[in-house]
């Protein structure tokens, strides 16, 4: 018995919750068909890379408009601002829905330059969460810049990293090779969610990515566009890239 699980490179429209819903519904509708057991989008996927709009967009774990993400039948890890009660600013962060109806939250540790004028960092540390066999540490965009960030995951007993992502063209190569990196040097598998679209003024790379633990590239997205990258590890790691229909 194996895991599958997917990268979804989704578009998302600024500051749109409901549009982005129902753009993340399209996207679990074809992981379901494919079998996936955990989903992951990209950073900030529910209202886009828009810093600006992080504190007019912020998320409660419960909130209400989550809902109809609840009855994937899967694990999804989507990307949303959380604004804490008594902080000053939200965090950068991912809500994870999780088949049997929990829910987790993880905060960027780590924030690119010029995203703390609006955003918070969240509190440093790794938790490995069980599933179907693997332990997956969740990463959010620039987190994956600091091998401080992955080593802390692997000293938590992770198989898996997962990133949701917003990397353009020209970061692309350098941050590809750290996940690769990280593969190799930890023996985890590593999983990445980018962009479908332009988001935040970024034109996105998209090329969604999942390297087996030592390093392999198993599957990849093209460039941009929507995209599943699903990789399931029932005899040996092995990965594919399926197109999503509008």
């Amino acid at each position: 018995m194996g895991i599958r699980i997917a990268a979804a490179q989704a578009p998302s429209v600024a500051g749109d919750l409901a549009a982005n819903l129902a753009t993340h519904l399209r996207f679990i509708a074809a992981a379901r068909a494919e079998g996936v057991q955990l989903l992951v989008f990209p950073e900030l996927s529910l209202c886009g890379y828009e810093l600006p709009l992080l504190r007019q967009c912020a998320l409660t774990p419960d909130d209400a408009r989550l809902a109809p993400l609840r009855t994937a039948g899967m694990t999804v890890i989507v990307g949303a601002p959380v604004l804490d009660a008594g902080a000053a600013r939200p965090c950068i962060a991912s809500i994870s829905l999780t088949a049997d109806g929990g829910t987790t939250v993880y905060r960027k540790q780590y924030l690119h330059a010029g995203e703390e004028a609006y955003a918070q960092p969240g509190p440093a540390g790794a938790h490995a969460h069980a599933l179907h066999g693997q332990r997956y540490v969740e990463a959010i965009c620039a987190d994956t810049n600091h091998a401080a960030h992955a080593r802390a995951a692997a000293d938590a007993g992770a198989s898996l990293y997962v990133a949701g992502v917003l990397i353009s063209e020209g970061g692309y190569a350098k941050d590809a090779a750290a996940l690769r990196g990280y593969a190799e040097t930890h023996h985890m598998g590593v999983l990445m969610a980018n962009h479908a679209t332009p988001s935040g003024g970024y034109a996105s790379a998209g090329k969604s990515a999942f390297w087996a633990p030592g390093g392999a590239l198993l599957a990849q997205a093209p460039g941009p566009g929507d995209y599943l990258v699903i990789a399931d590890s029932a005899d040996r790691w092995q990965g594919r890239v399926a197109a999503v229909a509008a």
